[in-house]
């Protein structure tokens, strides 16, 4: 994989970051930071934080707080007092190993306000879900210190990640991203042949049970709303290839849209058709295996203000024709 990355980068003119490959390492540990808001005045320590990060059991909260990794407002806190409105909630998880993950990205476009890449299909953007240092954040930021990403993509969706250089920057893309001035375009495998050729699914998406997680995202009457054109590019088989501009950035959108019309993504483990979740299997958001790229990404530019664009081309079995 890394080698036919090398070689598709040297041909297209771009720029391949790729520290040495590593699977399973352990990190150096991380202290997390948080402030008690309302969901959490009134509720005891124990409780808010396994239900909170449900991913990790209660009895595994009850040894680091007997433990003394999880501090109230600076002093060690303890399992059964009752939290304020307020309160600064520091824990420290000890070194970990993370799950492996391609460490390669590609340069696409950059200037001193913006850094555009590419990212592959596996590599989470931010931590979250066991990574923390194996995530293109880390990577860029090895190279570029001060770049943030203005967005993010699924650990399994490839394509254009766009980072601000400066604080400046980060404003003015805030405010054209709030004006929906942003034109996201993907290309996916959907499963089935869709009767129209184009098509419009606005279906509401919001937070759902989910046995794991407490909850995830997905096809809900009583999310927000959001709004996916989906332009069928090619139908294949058993499947179709498809061209989807979002005017919303819900979580997953695409995904959960393209469940919702009645074609979940090929591969997809989480959502089936009609938007939910599969019942009775404990697959992840971040668990990958769908077809899903970031083809391209256009905004007024955060200096200039002219039109600005950036492309990826997609992998083969997201090309028309191949």
């Amino acid at each position: 994989m890394r080698r036919a990355l090398d070689e598709k980068i040297r041909r297209e003119g771009k720029r391949c970051f790729a520290p040495p490959l590593r699977a399973f390492f352990v990190n150096k540990g991380f202290t997390y930071t948080e402030t008690i808001g309302r969901r959490g005045e009134g509720r005891r320590l124990l409780e808010y934080l396994s239900r909170r990060y449900a991913h990790t059991p209660e009895p595994a909260w009850r040894d680091r707080i007997e433990g003394g990794l999880v501090l109230v407002d600076g002093r060690q806190g303890y399992s059964p007092e009752i939290l304020c409105a307020g309160q600064i909630v520091t824990w420290s998880r000890p070194p970990w190993e993370e799950p492996a993950a391609p460490l390669v990205y590609a340069v696409l476009f950059e200037d001193e306000d913006l850094l555009a890449v590419a990212k592959p299909s596996g590599l989470p953007t931010l931590p979250g879900a066991g990574y923390l240092e194996n995530t293109l954040l880390a990577l860029v930021r090895q190279r570029t210190p001060g770049a943030s990403p203005v967005h993010r993509l699924g650990r399994g969706t490839s394509g254009v990640v766009l980072f601000a250089r400066t604080r400046a920057a980060m404003r003015a893309i805030s405010e054209v991203w709030r004006e929906h001035r942003v034109t996201k375009i993907y290309r996916a495998l959907a499963t089935g042949k869709p009767g129209l050729d184009e098509f419009v699914v606005e279906t509401p998406i919001g937070p759902v049970p989910h046995p794991a997680l407490g909850v995830v995202y997905a096809a809900s009457p009583d999310g927000k709303p959001a709004r996916s054109f989906v332009s069928v590019i090619e139908r294949r088989e058993e499947s179709a290839l498809v061209e989807v501009r979002i005017e919303t950035g819900r979580p997953h959108q695409i995904r959960i849209h393209m469940a919702a019309s009645g074609h979940p993504l090929v591969g997809d483990p989480l959502y089936v058709a009609g938007g939910g979740i599969r019942e009775g299997e404990n697959a992840l958001p971040g668990d990958t295996g769908y077809w899903l790229h970031a083809m391209r990404l256009s905004l007024p530019h955060p200096r200039t203000g002219e039109p600005f664009a950036v492309e990826c081309p997609p992998p083969l079995t997201l090309r028309a024709d191949v």
